[in-house]
């Protein structure tokens, strides 16, 4: 298999708090990839650490072999990697076809005024960008409606598909499923498992385990920043410290 995405020993301090601590592990091009742990693991921030959201103390991540600490978020995004957030970061005040829009730019790696100015041909790849991924998630009748009048559920697959338009070669998805129900959590997965099957490499982090036990080839476990299992579910499912860290936890 080949390496898409790969962390060395990386590590991220705050104050005298280890948040991330000396994580390696790699995740392979056109995997379905899932990272787990309980509250205050230190999910989000290793998400943060290989988006670029968040410098690590030490460490690197590497992207198709290339290392990319230190790059800012755009130059990452840029090289292939989308995400979607916990908290959504839809516009509200923007109709779903200009959100999506959004990354659709992205993907051309032009600016608003370039792509007014820039002429027909940018405009238009990213007007059937964006038409290809509001039909890709279902969102087509809803394109001239405002995002903040969406559901919360078409909120969060307007993120995925603002993500998609950027044309990534790894999705990074965080919590998807939150705040759904399991119809909708049960459609979620038919839908993670689509783009995958079209050979996106989607990496997840959710604390539905119905959902990443359902899906996910192989899972990595973290516990107060530590991994602590790397493994596919099944073996993670019954691994003796995996047990030992979700004791009396949330999750």
């Amino acid at each position: 298999m080949t390496a898409i995405l790969e962390l060395d020993a990386l590590t991220r301090l705050f104050g005298g708090l280890k948040a991330v601590d000396n994580v390696t592990t790699t995740v392979n091009k056109g995997e379905l990839f899932g990272l787990i742990g309980p509250n205050g693991a230190g999910k989000t921030t290793l998400f943060n650490l290989i988006s670029g959201f968040t410098p690590p103390t030490s460490g690197d991540v590497r992207f198709n072999g290339e290392s990319i600490t230190g790059m800012s978020v755009h130059q990452i995004a840029r090289k292939g990697m989308s995400r979607t957030f916990q908290n959504l970061r839809v516009f509200p005040n923007m109709t779903v076809f200009d959100n999506i829009s959004v990354g659709a730019l992205g993907m051309i790696g032009v600016d608003p005024f370039s792509a007014i100015f820039g002429g027909r041909a940018k405009a238009k790849e990213i007007s059937e960008r964006s038409w290809e991924m509001l039909e890709k998630v279902g969102l087509i009748d809803h394109a001239d409606d405002l995002a903040a009048n969406l559901s919360y559920g078409k909120r969060k697959y307007l993120e995925i598909a603002r993500a998609l338009a950027m044309q990534p070669e790894l999705l990074i998805l965080d919590e998807p499923a939150a705040g759904m129900n399991d119809a909708e959590t049960a459609e979620l997965a038919r839908f993670i498992t689509g783009i995958n099957d079209d050979g996106l490499t989607v990496m997840l982090v959710e604390h539905d385990m119905t959902l990443v036990m359902g899906i996910c080839e192989r899972l990595v476990v973290l516990a107060s920043g530590k991994k602590i299992a790397d493994d596919v579910p099944a073996k993670v499912r019954q691994d003796a410290a995996v047990l030992e860290a979700y004791l009396g936890g949330d999750d």
